[in-house]
């Protein structure tokens, strides 16, 4: 049924078309001028909404529940700055690759740049931040047929945009006049009797792309696999993955966001202590070719290591094209499906009965720092060992999400071979500390497996209105605070050594108290000692359906010299 207000006709219409084009999930803060939208997309069947007020933390949250799901998830919200609250997720969501759709209410354009209240200049205003961005038409009661159709096809548009070879976010501002309450029967999601259908191929390397690559590994022995964040998180991937490891006898270095640290039965060689291993040496060699998936690295040592002349091809395979080198010495970017690349790659090469003296060197290597750390956590307990020990003590299947600085380096640094599959997410896109625990929730909601957030104490004060989604959690989720009262990251910079002014503002200790802020949100709240209370309880507590906040508190000078320390062993 229509709606003699045409705003619903519209908005219906739209609607209609994303839940068609597989849209299931939407995030909704309030506000008037949206009413149109927002109706709309509360009485569809197939979206789930999810109301939040704060429009930050409902970016961040859709952002979590798009990357988890691998799913587009819309936004709506009303008009003026609310919309500006949305622009740091959009920009996380462009730099990883995250399906978006933003769909901002605005003032029809006789009232842009008139003094009116609550109006800003919506017009692309996430600049190059977004894939695409349109200002729809203003839904009037004449307006021809092809105009609704218009609003039809560009919701189909949006999300194959959004779910493109490179996926990301897209912009669609809508300007409604009054009345925006319907004015007949409440409008009912109605069926559409023509869709387009939007469908992509698959991108394949050619036979030539494959033989040169093949050429390059059948030549030469010495040769490692660098998988970085946001590789395609799939079972085919890994499976590939295991067997180009295996017939090429290349160990892998696996980032902690790129869904491959911990896969659970590692059936191939993988080096996981390569940022201790690496750290301020030129003693272990280069490798002479570098296969590599996903984007930039996380660890500062591995991308040292691999900036090294003597790589003689450096081969970069992603099948969004985007380019991801810093240091700019690619030899050869391949846009291509990444499964099917190392499938034809695997049946091309000349397969290898054993390692390299190289990789076998390499792998004994990676034992030894691993052995020698965990001998130096034994005896000096810090904030890394207690990451450690949480690694250990996570159950299987446990997805973890590590909050930026300091929790995403101890991750990638001290993530030792686990024996079960841990699928990791972080924020790697722009490496900001906003929206983490947002984002961390948003992904809690893309299944029912318990979800655990690590996070250090300035990133979780930043976010601390993440906390109100907890209506919307199906899972049980636990939030690990590392609280050395500031920004323990800053004490690895040459700045520490300017005080004044570095611990007032840089290292910005705050003495908050978390524990009465979590239980006002609605949390449990519990604090873990040490690495032996972090063994024996956490299991128990991550499974608990109770959503629970952890306190550990560290200090943050005794952490900086004990690291200092293990890395000078």
């Amino acid at each position: 049924m229509t709606d003699p207000n045409q705003n619903f006709n519209y908005a219906t219409a739209f609607v209609n078309e994303l839940a068609h084009q597989g849209l299931q999930a939407v995030c909704v803060s309030p506000g008037s001028r949206s009413t149109p939208l927002t109706l709309a997309f509360a009485q569809h069947p197939a979206i789930k909404l999810y109301l939040h007020k704060d429009e930050r933390s409902s970016a961040f949250f859709a952002l979590g529940l798009a990357k988890a799901s691998r799913l587009p998830v819309a936004l709506v919200c009303s008009s003026g700055t609310a919309g500006a609250n949305y622009h740091p997720a959009v920009i996380e969501a462009l730099q990883s690759e995250v399906p978006l759709l933003v769909l901002t209410a605005d003032r029809p354009h006789e009232l842009r740049h008139s003094g009116a209240n609550q109006t800003i200049d919506q017009i692309k205003m996430f600049g190059d931040h977004v894939l695409l961005a349109v200002d729809a038409p203003i839904p009037t009661s004449g307006d021809a047929p092809e105009v609704q159709r218009h609003m039809q096809t560009l919701a189909g548009r949006a999300v194959a945009t959004a779910m493109g070879l490179r996926r990301g976010p897209i912009h669609i501002n809508f300007p409604f006049r009054k009345p925006f309450e319907p004015q007949g029967q409440y409008p009912n999601a109605h069926p559409v009797p023509k869709h387009t259908q939007f469908s992509r191929g698959q991108l394949q390397a050619t036979a030539q792309q494959i033989s040169a690559v093949a050429a390059f590994i059948d030549a030469h022995p010495n040769g490692a696999i660098v998988c970085g964040p946001e590789c395609p998180r799939s079972a085919a991937f890994i499976a590939q993955l295991a067997a180009l490891s295996n017939a090429s006898q290349y160990p892998v270095f696996a980032d902690v966001a790129s869904g491959v640290q911990f896969p659970g039965d590692e059936s191939f060689l993988m080096i996981h202590s390569y940022e201790t291993l690496l750290a301020g040496t030129h003693a272990i060699p280069a490798p002479d070719v570098v296969l590599r998936f996903g984007a930039v690295p996380t660890g500062k040592w591995l991308n040292t290591w691999l900036g090294q002349d003597t790589i003689q091809h450096r081969i970069h395979v992603r099948e969004s094209g985007v380019w991801a080198d810093d240091t700019h010495r690619t030899s050869h970017m391949l846009q291509c499906d990444e499964v099917d690349f190392m499938a034809q790659l695997v049946a091309t090469i000349v397969p290898r009965s054993v390692a390299s003296d190289w990789a076998t060197n390499l792998h004994e290597a990676d034992k030894a720092a691993e052995t020698r750390v965990a001998a130096f956590f034994a005896q000096h307990p810090f904030d890394a060992s207690l990451v450690a020990d949480l690694l250990t003590a996570l159950p299987n299947h446990t997805r973890l999400f590590t909050a930026n600085s300091l929790p995403v380096r101890h991750v990638d640094q001290f993530g030792t071979q686990q024996h079960k599959h841990i699928p990791i997410y972080a924020n790697r896109g722009a490496s900001g500390i906003d929206g983490i625990v947002s984002t961390a929730l948003g992904i809690a909601c893309a299944d029912t497996t318990p979800l655990v957030l690590l996070i250090g104490d300035v990133s979780f004060y930043h976010d601390l209105n993440g906390l109100a989604a907890l209506p919307h959690l199906d899972a049980p989720v636990t939030i690990v605070v590392l609280n050395n009262n500031g920004g323990g990251i800053f004490q690895r910079l040459p700045i520490q050594k300017v005080d004044p002014p570095f611990t007032e503002l840089f290292r910005t200790p705050h003495t908050l108290d978390f524990k009465q802020i979590v239980q006002g949100y609605g949390w449990h709240y519990q604090t873990l000692e040490d690495g032996q209370e972090i063994t024996a309880r956490l299991a128990d507590i991550v499974n608990d359906p109770a959503p629970t906040v952890i306190e550990i508190f560290t200090d943050g000078d005794e952490d900086i010299r004990l690291y200092r320390e293990l890395m000078a062993k």
